[in-house]
């Protein structure tokens, strides 16, 4: 029983050898292929095709845009922790030319890069929905280059509403806090 039980395992072992699906016949990214009529290796998915990654998404989700226009809510909850990574994403990405505050004037303008407007003066930006954050940073807006391939949607909603939070902080007046909010002051005395 045991030589059986060693042959098995040894022609399991042998038939693993090589590099069989490696020099197989394939056909590589953006390589032509005459199997597909369009000549083309990549083909587009079908139609309703859901997406192994994310599962079965609203498009909304993607485009920050739906049939009435840009969304004006994010399309999951507002946590303290999106509103983080939305700061994290912000300061890495957006920053060199927004600046952390959002005022357009990162190192790369005062380096001499042309100014992007200010999120939190432009009476424009201040009236933008939240879609339209997200929809800039996935498709680009101006000298600004798409950022789709570079950060996950994800992100991009998560600074798209750190950018909303940003604005409200650089813009807000204290009529905006609700009643009964409880505010607490640092002492200003205190830290002379």
């Amino acid at each position: 029983m045991p030589a059986v039980a060693l042959s098995v395992a040894l022609t399991l072992l042998l038939t693993a050898c090589g590099r069989n699906m490696f020099d197989q016949a394939k056909v590589e990214p953006f390589e032509s292929s005459t199997y597909f009529e369009d000549g083309a290796g990549m083909q587009v998915p079908p139609p309703n095709a859901i997406s192994r990654e994310r599962g079965g998404l609203d498009p909304a989700f993607l485009t920050g845009q739906n049939a009435q226009g840009m969304l004006t809510e994010l399309p999951f909850e507002l946590t303290v922790e999106v509103l983080q990574r939305g700061k994290d994403r912000f300061d890495i990405y957006c920053s060199p030319c927004h600046n952390y505050n959002g005022d357009g004037t990162g190192a790369v303008v005062r380096r001499g890069f042309p100014q992007p407007p200010s999120f939190v003066d432009e009476p424009r930006l201040l009236a933008a929905p939240v879609g339209y954050f997200y929809n800039a940073i996935t498709n680009g807006f101006g000298r600004m280059f798409s950022y789709a391939s570079r950060v996950a949607p994800e992100d991009r909603w998560a600074i798209s509403a750190y950018v909303k939070a940003l604005q409200l902080s650089q813009n807000a007046d204290p009529s905006d806090i609700p009643e009964g909010a409880e505010v607490t002051l640092p002492n200003t005395e205190a830290a002379r």
